[in-house]
Order: C-alpha cells, then structure tokens, then sequence
C-alpha cells in the first residue's frame, strides 16, 4: 500500500501528493476513535486480565477469581470462563440429532440469524437445543469484521451445551492455524486497528498465554461423531493407505501450533500443507479423488460420511453417492448460508428462513 502511494505521489504535484497522505491520515484517524472491540483476555502470573477497545480507547479490568466477566462495552455479552481447560474429543458417539455448519469468516449476525431460525439458539443467543450436538467446522477467523463475537459465542454455547447434556464443536480450519500461526493475509482491517490500539500484532491476540489462544489450541482438526467425520478441508486419498488415527493427527496440528518450526518436518509440512486436512479440496478441484478412492476413505474411517466445508458451494451439497457432504455454502459472504442437519434419522439442509429440505444425494 505504502509502495502504490509514493509510486502514485510521483505522478502528482506534491500539494495534492501531501493533501492525499493527509486524508488518508485522517481517515485512519476517525476509524480508529469509533472502533469498539473485545474482550480480549490475556493471562498472565496466574491471574486473568480483559481489554476492550471502546470508541478508540482502550479499556481494561482484572477478572475475578470466579472467572466472570461483564461486558464494558461491544456486543459480547457476559461471560464465564472456563475454570479448568479440556481437550476436545477425537471421536464421539453416535447422537439422535447434530448439525454443521463453517467458514463463519467473521460473519456472526448472520450465524447467530442462521441458528435461531433452525432453532438451536434463542431468541436472546444463547443454547436451546439441549442434547443436540453442533459441530462448527472451521474458519472462523479472517474476511468479516466480527470474528471475536463469533468466537465467543462459540465458546459461550460449549459451556451452555455441556451444562444441557449436548455439545458444541469447534474444528480448527485453515485460518484458525493461519492466524494462530501470524500469517495474516486475510485479516479485515479492523482487527489490524484493533492490534495497533492493543500494542500487540494481532496473531499475539491469540497467544497461548490469552484465554482464546490456550482454547483453540486445545481444539480438534478432525473428529468422528458417530458412522460421521468431520474436518476442515478433507482426507486425501493416501489417509486410505494407512490405519487413520484421529488422535495422531490432531495432536500434531496441537504440537505445530505450539512450535510453528516443526513445519521443517516433512510429515508435519504435509499435514499442514495443501493436501492436510485443513486446506485439501481435492474432492472438487482437479486432480479429483476417485469414488473408489473415497470409499477406500470411507472404509478406513469406518465412517458413512465426510464432512468437510472449506471450499465454497452455492448450497449445501452431497458428492460421491453421499460419500462427502460439502457444508461451506457462503456465510461468509454475509448474503446467505446454511447448516447441514441429522435429525430422525435423515439428512437435512436448514435454511435462514426456517425451512428444512432434505438433502439429494448426488453423483457428482
């Protein structure tokens, strides 16, 4: 940006050369002073601190020994943080009713309009479908401007879930090991003000010392609920070749987010690369896995299904005679979207405005 703005300024008398620099200034300036953002809470010699940005100033309050903390401002609403970190699950048993739904990308009005209309939150946001399970399927972070109230209500929903008997998923996605990572290509320019305001780079936001950070490291890449598998981008054939352990895989992605270097690794290169499970797209794009391919998949897993979002589809659709389930249907647009639903025994897509319709079963 910088380089375009001098190449263009030699072009330009300079009085205009420095009225540009100035606007643009001042631009910065006026979205700086009404950005309002948080909590962001970082730990640190054993006690719990919060910061919000409230109108361009920072904002920040110790957080009790219970762990509760009020909103000072933003749209995150009380919380209550977890007294004690768990790991996620690599498997899970078979449920009567669970639901899909990723690449959120920051769009969490639409998320929040999307999961009230099927009925799984209320009308107030928070958790109303007592045993059922959700599974978030990755991508929370980057494009969108309200990726913090998405991960919080998220984590939110988990706590209120588990207290109701169901559960609530997140998977790490290619963008959650992006930005956990500092590779903050496809980060909206709020959160780049917001990271200025905090005096940190934002991927420090997310450190392992923070109460977000040390929560998502502790997520899954993978996880098989049921005769169902879920992950981000999906298995490559040669997952096939080999007994698949859930367990190894995830702890790899877990020990790669503590220790970016092990990326020198060839195993862990792969895994984290773009044939891993959280950037493959090889049941859509060229070279395409074969059906016989994804049934060897499947037979490995022991699976009925794959889950996978990742790659963007107009609508929710089935490939393989059923064999993969493509859920990324464009929330991240902020336009549209839809969660996959299993309840009585069926497959469903569910709609914003309510509408459940079955999902075809295609050849593709």
């Amino acid at each position: 940006m910088i380089l375009r703005i001098l190449v263009f300024g030699c072009a330009m008398d300079f009085r205009r050369f420095v009225l540009l620099i100035l606007g643009l200034c001042c631009t910065q300036l006026i979205f700086a002073a009404s950005l309002t953002d948080g909590p962001y809470v970082f730990l640190r010699d054993g006690q719990r601190e919060a910061h919000w940005i409230c109108e361009g100033k920072l904002q920040t309050r110790q957080v009790a020994v219970h762990g509760k903390i009020k909103p000072v401002c933003g749209l995150v609403p009380a919380l209550q943080l977890e007294s004690q970190r768990t790991q996620a699950a690599d498997e899970l048993p078979q449920v009567r009713r669970w639901a899909a739904v990723s690449d959120v990308h920051g769009q969490n009005a639409l998320l929040l309009r999307l999961l009230r209309a099927q009925h799984i939150v209320d009308e107030q946001g928070n958790w109303a479908w007592r045993r059922g399970v959700l599974i978030v399927v990755g991508d929370v972070f980057d494009r969108g401007p309200n990726q913090l109230e998405a991960l919080w209500a998220i984590y939110r929903w988990a706590q209120q879930a588990r207290a109701a008997g169901g559960r609530v998923e997140l998977l790490l996605g290619n963008h959650e090991i992006m930005v956990l990572t500092g590779d903050l290509r496809y980060l909206h320019e709020k959160y780049q003000a917001v990271a200025q305001l905090l005096g940190r780079s934002y991927d420090q936001l997310f450190a392992e010392s923070t109460e977000l950070g040390a929560w998502l490291r502790a997520r899954a890449t993978v996880l098989k609920l049921g005769d169902t598998l879920f992950t981000h981008g999906g298995l490559h054939p040669v997952f096939a070749d080999q007994p698949i352990h859930l367990a190894s895989i995830n702890a790899a992605f877990r020990n790669y987010l503590s220790q970016p270097s092990l990326q020198r690794d060839p195993q862990i290169a792969w895994l984290v690369g773009n044939d891993g499970p959280t950037w493959y797209r090889g049941y859509f794009a060229p070279p395409r896995a074969s059906s016989t391919q994804v049934q060897a998949l499947l037979k490995q897993a022991k699976v009925e299904r794959i889950v996978v979002g990742h790659t963007t589809q107009e609508q929710i659709r089935s490939f393989y005679q059923g064999g993969v389930i493509a859920i990324d249907a464009g929330l991240k647009n902020g336009e549209r979207g839809e969660l996959l639903v299993f309840e009585k025994g069926r497959l469903w897509r569910g709609l914003l405005d309510g509408q459940r319709v079955p999902l075809a079963l295609g050849d593709d």
